[in-house]
């Protein structure tokens, strides 16, 4: 059984508008796969098409993994089966604990058809340690395990909480959208860490970005460049370094010629 992620002929409606245009991509099992690409080019898109919201409508191909076309799966079940969101945006959720959050979605993943809850549930010490040292690994002072979710977090602290979330439950295969967006330097260099310390050869990555930046930091294995709901060109690390010298329209021309 394949654990690569492939999406094939993938189209999707967003409002009544097509906005993926029979995209194709691979993300392999063992690499990091950054998706590049101006504003408006769908990237976002994909990400929440690849989790399953509600409001992308899927309107032709086919997205599978681990054996199974996982359109044809709820979001909760993508998740247990291996997948992962790091939202560009996280939301907050007042009156919910970072903590309490956090052992609900590990004993989400641990539960299994036809026993009960707490059979499966991780012990209490088991999961303060877990979360202790993962905490600990992105420099998160200890009070803010008791703080509500994203609530009054600052945009650094809820990017370093999803890449908690990414510690906690290690998936095998993971989308981030944008994490880089709203990051200072430190903030940056802090989630990068966390990234690089959580990818295993048994993981796939797929790091979705509009700059450079962030892959100075994340070191990409492959590189594909999405415009007007499409995969144009791929290639290896060199080509996010061309993008970020010489811009996108260059492969627009190439692509589009006069036309777009």
């Amino acid at each position: 059984m394949s654990n690569d992620l492939v999406i094939k002929d993938l189209r999707v409606n967003v409002a009544d508008k097509e906005i993926l245009k029979g995209l194709n991509l691979t993300i392999k099992q063992g690499t990091i796969h950054a998706v590049m690409g101006p504003n408006g080019s769908g990237k976002s898109t994909l990400a929440y098409t690849i989790a399953g919201h509600p409001n992308y409508e899927v309107t032709g191909g086919e997205i599978w993994y681990k054996g199974e076309n996982i359109l044809e799966l709820e979001a909760d079940e993508r998740s247990r089966l291996g997948l992962f969101l790091a939202f560009q945006y996280p939301v907050s959720v007042p009156g919910v604990s970072v903590a309490n959050f956090l052992r609900a979605a590990v004993n989400a993943h641990r539960a299994e058809e036809g026993k009960d809850a707490k059979q499966t549930a991780i012990p209490i010490a088991q999961y303060r340690k877990l979360l202790r040292e993962n905490m600990a690994s992105l420099q998160m002072d200890d009070t803010f395990a008791r703080r509500y979710l994203n609530e009054g977090f600052s945009g650094g602290e809820k990017k370093r909480l999803e890449i908690l979330q990414m510690s906690v439950l290690k998936p095998q295969m993971a989308v981030m959208d944008e994490t880089d967006s709203g990051l200072d330097i430190d903030a940056l260099r802090i989630v990068s860490d966390g990234v690089n310390k959580i990818f295993t050869p048994e993981m796939g990555v797929l790091v979705i970005t509009h700059y450079q930046r962030l892959l100075n930091y994340i070191k990409p294995h492959v590189v594909s460049v999405m415009m007007e709901g499409q995969i144009v060109r791929e290639g290896g690390p060199e080509l996010a370094l061309e993008l970020e010298d010489k811009g996108y329209d260059w492969i627009r021309e190439e692509v589009f010629g006069n036309a777009s």
